[in-house]
């Protein structure tokens, strides 16, 4: 009965508000370092992104983008995923609800075709996408295809980011969600941005996945790091 209860429509959205609120609290309370200090000067003014995370370190992300940057997020049309919509939107990011599967059954499912449609859609009319790397329930921190084929087919470049919390609780789940907490050394790091050509053929695509999962650690590996010390 309480699990019915915690899939009701209301109470999705309440727990997606109070989620926004939490997040904006983290926020508010912690420094923020950003490596390379000119992240944002770099990002090209008129070419949207792709803005890759891994799982279970993408919460911050809404809170940390410059307020010029138009976005659009996927979320899975789960339950979980309600609760991400309702926060993404309060923090003023776009949706397309979707979620990749590494199974071709499960992608259609989940809708994953339309929503790579969709962030083609997106891309072409100037708004950045983010993306988590990672398929659900599939090996944590390994990029998948989706990613690099949305780069390969919009032209856009993709952009490794991470973000973490000195002070933060890492949780027992497949993707190593990391809840941030308030009161923390933030850091906010950037990557290389990686570009797909619309010629790249299988061996090709390949070495772009294996450029976005290193991507990723790397910037993941350093942005805990410089939690580690003493911003300045």
């Amino acid at each position: 009965m309480l699990k019915g209860i915690a899939r009701k429509p209301a109470v999705l959205r309440f727990v997606g508000r109070m989620l926004a609120r939490y997040l904006t609290f983290v926020r508010k309370t912690s420094s923020l370092a950003i490596e390379p200090a000119d992240l944002y000067d770099r990002l090209p003014p008129e070419t949207p992104l792709i803005i890759a995370m891994w799982h279970g370190q993408h919460f911050m992300i809404p809170l940390v983008r410059p307020e010029s940057l138009k976005a659009s997020v996927m979320i899975s049309r789960s339950a979980d995923g309600e609760v991400n919509a309702v926060a993404a939107e309060m923090l003023g990011i776009g949706l397309i609800r979707a979620s990749g599967s590494q199974k071709s059954r499960q992608m259609r499912k989940r809708g994953g075709m339309r929503g790579f449609f969709e962030c083609l859609a997106a891309l072409e009319a100037g708004s950045s996408v983010a993306l988590t790397a990672d398929v659900p329930k599939g090996p944590a921190r390994v990029a998948g295809r989706g990613i690099v084929q949305l780069a390969r087919h919009s032209g856009c470049p993709i952009l490794p980011v991470a973000v973490a919390t000195s002070r933060h609780i890492d949780l027992d789940t497949w993707d190593r969600a990391s809840i941030n907490l308030p009161f923390s050394r933030m850091a906010l790091v950037g990557g290389d941005f990686i570009r797909v050509p619309k010629d790249a053929d299988d061996a090709a695509l390949e070495a772009a996945r294996v450029m976005v999962e290193e991507g990723l650690d790397a910037v993941t590996a350093r942005a805990y790091e410089m939690t580690e010390k003493r911003h300045g």
